[in-house]
């Protein structure tokens, strides 16, 4: 029997402002799930390129301006398209200076409080990203608070039960993680994956992979 083709992944990890230790760990983790084929680059020139080889590009934990203007014109042209986009954890940090970049995650990281455990509630178990876990999941991680609330313009998968920790900013509507359409390509976003611990849970794992593979059009 001939195995599955593979989703092939461009995964960007460059970084300009703070840089995630977890970094390492997101890719590995992202290899060893065996549905994807990783390219995981720090190379700006890369996204210069054309990307249609890519089922997804994913920007894993990058911080700051990252892209070139030649840069930011192909990765528009490529979600536009058709093509798919995922964020991971700090991929909310990057790009503040590129309006389109904003639109198309659907939400900028404001502020965190201390890495803690706290409680995730799954809004929507009808998403590949979420259809494995709890109503309530258990999870250690930094809680990212954003600018503005994405509801208005994305599908929410999971929110942030505040009163599980301590910090939160947001009050009563605090989205985690989420998914849009941008053009006909497809955007997965999760504020998850601070530490390295995190890439060896499973259930974030698998939170990883249907979300990944959602944007990317094989979950």
């Amino acid at each position: 029997m001939t195995a599955p083709a593979r989703t092939a992944l461009l995964v960007y990890t460059r970084t300009a402002d703070y840089r995630h230790d977890s970094i390492p760990a997101g890719v590995a983790a992202l290899r060893g799930l065996g549905v994807f084929d990783v390219d995981a680059t720090e190379d700006p020139a890369v996204l210069e390129r054309p990307l249609d080889g890519y089922a997804a590009v994913v920007f894993l934990s990058t911080s700051g301006e990252v892209l070139t203007p030649a840069g930011r014109e192909r990765l528009a042209a490529y979600v536009d398209g058709g093509g798919g986009f995922a964020g991971v954890h700090a991929a909310a940090c990057t790009e503040y200076d590129w309006p389109y970049y904003g639109e198309l995650l659907g939400a900028r990281f404001d502020r965190h409080p201390a890495l803690q455990p706290g409680r995730a509630v799954v809004e929507d178990r009808g998403h590949p990203a979420t259809r494995h876990l709890p109503a309530v999941w258990e999870f250690t991680d930094e809680w990212y608070d954003f600018r503005t609330s994405p509801r208005p313009a994305v599908r929410v998968l999971v929110s942030a039960d505040e009163s599980s920790y301590e910090g939160g900013g947001m009050g009563s509507d605090h989205p985690l993680a989420w998914c849009r359409e941008q053009g006909a390509g497809r955007v997965f976003y999760t504020a998850l994956g601070h530490a390295a611990d995190a890439y060896a849970d499973p259930a974030f794992r698998a939170h990883l992979r249907g979300g990944i593979g959602w944007a990317a059009g094989s979950a």
